[in-house]
């Protein structure tokens, strides 16, 4: 049988704060020792003794997560400068561990460093990989297609780039009882798994479809053979472009109808070009988006729903929920509502945290390649079969 438990405090002394949370989920697993977890903690407690703790409590647990933005819970919901602490036990499903480092000198290399030793662990073949890298030291594009080239494309990978309440300064990713930066932890799960999974935005495309001309990684220097930023001005109009350019996103198209989200970052005037907050591929086909609060909001509860439309079991035990931090910045006071949107279709006892990050992963579709995005909502599912 394939459970979890959750455990939330926003307790702001770290000890305190872990403390609470492990007692409430040691009266949870009633006696069962975890595998393994995931802990989602803001960017000013004290996370080496916080690891310390968890790992004196639970010696040898594979554990992996990272700082964040804001953190999501069944137990205390949205919460801002709290740690939440996911914990997974099983039967019929195998849970390793895996860390890459230096992402900012190799990120391919680093990425497939994690999944080798995670592999290493296990014989069997994966049939998920959870993953929150690094944000600020290199392309969250790169990495993902590091993980991909050692896991084969049918495997999901869903996770979020760590973050540091909106600082941009140093966000830190946790593996067993390290603190680390610069680095991409993972777990491979592999066994009797029932895996889901939703993404949706709520960003609209408002132009018509046009072709990336000329990029380099995530600076876009034309889009139809005309400047990006001429580009912008001409859809939204100078003005509008300069007081809103952070929420007029780029939806992108490869392979299928359905888009992923690439957000502008600046744009320089001499050059022409606008910066994203991650790379957009030559002859991409793009579209500027708008959206309302109302939209996002609509659309947490849009991936949470076809999440568990496309669940092949009949009782999910488990829901992790990924949300960009550029949302909450967006909903401000209204980002408690995300939550609360997504726990009316949440089945009763259903054990869920989540976080908010710098730059989202996961598949587009049910059974298709894992995208990097931006401004996204994913809802991952789990259960047993």
């Amino acid at each position: 049988m394939f459970k979890s438990v959750i455990g939330h405090s926003n307790d702001p002394d770290s000890l305190m704060a872990i403390t609470e949370v492990l007692h409430q989920c040691t009266h949870s697993l009633a006696g069962i020792t975890p595998q393994a977890g995931l802990l989602f903690a803001a960017i000013d407690f004290d996370h080496e003794l916080i690891l310390q703790q968890i790992q004196q409590a639970f010696p040898g647990i594979a554990l992996i997560g990272g700082t964040t933005n804001g953190e999501i819970s069944s137990i205390l919901e949205f919460q801002q400068d709290s740690l939440t602490l996911m914990l997974f036990t099983s039967d019929s499903v195998e849970i390793c561990a895996g860390l890459g480092q230096n992402v900012s000198q190799n990120p391919t290399q680093a990425a497939k460093q994690a999944i080798a030793q995670a592999k290493g662990s296990t014989t069997a073949q994966p049939k998920l990989c959870l993953t929150f890298p690094d944000s600020l030291t290199s392309s969250g594009v790169v990495v993902v297609e590091g993980l991909k080239q050692s896991l084969g494309e049918d495997v999901p990978i869903v996770g979020g780039m760590t973050a540091d309440d909106y600082t941009f300064d140093q966000t830190y990713q946790f593996f067993q009882d390290q603190v680390l930066s610069d680095a991409v932890p993972v777990l491979l799960f592999s066994g009797d798994l029932l895996v889901s999974h939703g993404v949706a935005s709520g960003w609209t495309p408002i132009s018509p479809k046009s072709c990336i001309t000329k990029v380099q990684g995530n600076v876009v220097y034309e889009i139809n053979g005309q400047r990006a930023l001429d580009f912008y001005q001409q859809y939204l109009g100078a003005k509008r472009f300069v007081a809103n350019y952070a929420i007029h996103a780029l939806a992108v198209f490869e392979e299928t109808d359905r888009f992923y989200m690439r957000a502008p970052n600046s744009y320089d005037l001499e050059s022409g070009s606008v910066t994203f907050f991650a790379d957009i591929p030559e002859q991409a086909i793009v579209q500027i988006t708008d959206a309302s609060r109302e939209d996002i909001l609509m659309f947490s509860e849009t991936s949470l729903q076809e999440a568990i439309a496309h669940y092949p079991g009949i009782e999910p035990t488990t829901a992790l929920l990924i949300s960009c931090a550029a949302r909450r910045r967006i909903l401000g006071t209204l980002t408690p509502q995300e939550y609360q949107l997504v726990k009316t279709h949440l089945p009763l006892g259903l054990s869920c945290c989540g976080f908010y990050v710098y730059g989202e992963i996961a598949p587009l579709e049910q059974h298709s390649q894992t995208k990097f995005h931006n401004k996204t909502f994913v809802t991952l599912i789990l259960g047993d079969a």
